[in-house]
């Protein structure tokens, strides 16, 4: 099975992969040779580039040669920091943690920001409760608040945060919350792709820097996704033989022997 990835996700997941530590911006010819390496031709990448532009997500700024260059937003910053702590933070979920509610409200003339509120939600690996009542484990609230401002949809939500009381067992609400065998799925397909690059490597005694970004920064990208999709609930919640911890497991042993020696090629 080929595993899709667009040209703006790449260069969003090098960003937040190695963009952040470089002072400055990066200059549009190495963004070019980097994602060529993945394959990206340079039309791609310049028309990637521009609509991060037009998304606040990507500043222009010179390179202090003078080259054309391109810095992460304020707000890309909070959304890869918000980021980070799902994606390289391992946790066990707990069942006291509680929940964090989203009740909101949208008029009619407004509609469009009601799709738009649920699609954030959705993203944000909120389940669907009632109709404008979302659910999602309580430490999302932060990213949660985070997010909603940047958005400007703040002024139509209320935030709670609680303990589920009844009627249905928990673990029957969250199958009805969450599509869990869609989520399972996603995690199997990761496995996939990527279990097997994980043996390979761990067979060798040296790891390239090149081969070594070549096949981290797809797996990233893959990954980064699912920890959204996958809110992380507590494993009594969930059906026997759940893949997402063998899942972060697979990303976490990658993550720990590719993404080092990954960063020497992109500085190089």
């Amino acid at each position: 099975m080929a595993e899709q990835h667009t040209p703006r996700s790449l260069i969003v997941t090098l960003y937040g992969a190695y963009g952040r530590e470089r002072p400055g911006s990066l200059p549009v010819a190495e963004l070019i040779r980097l994602l060529a390496v993945l394959g990206v031709d340079a039309p791609s990448v310049r028309s990637s580039v521009s609509r991060l532009k037009r998304r606040g997500l990507l500043i222009p700024e010179r390179t202090p040669d003078g080259a054309a260059g391109y810095a992460l937003s304020d707000d890309a910053r909070q959304l890869l920091d918000d980021g980070d702590r799902r994606i390289y933070t391992r946790h066990s979920p707990q069942l006291s943690e509680g929940w964090v509610l989203a009740v909101f409200s949208v008029p009619e003339a407004e509609r469009s920001k009601r799709h738009l509120l649920r699609s954030r939600l959705a993203r944000l690996g909120f389940g669907a409760a009632a109709p404008g009542v979302w659910i999602a484990p309580a430490r999302l609230h932060e990213e949660t608040r985070h997010t909603l401002r940047r958005l400007r949809l703040d002024p139509y939500v209320e935030l709670f945060r609680g303990e589920h009381l009844g009627f249905a067992a928990t673990a029957e609400a969250v199958a009805r919350w969450w599509d869990l065998g869609a989520i399972a799925k996603q995690h199997e397909e990761f496995l996939d792709l990527h279990e097997p690059v994980l043996r390979a490597w761990e067979a060798r005694d040296e790891v390239p820097a090149r081969e070594a970004y070549r096949d981290y920064l797809p797996a990233l990208d893959s990954w980064r996704r699912l920890p959204y999709v996958d809110p992380g609930l507590p494993a009594e919640l969930l059906p026997q033989g759940w893949p997402g911890e063998r899942s972060a497991d697979v990303f976490a042993r990658l993550h720990a022997l590719l993404r080092d020696a990954g960063a020497q090629f992109v500085e190089t």
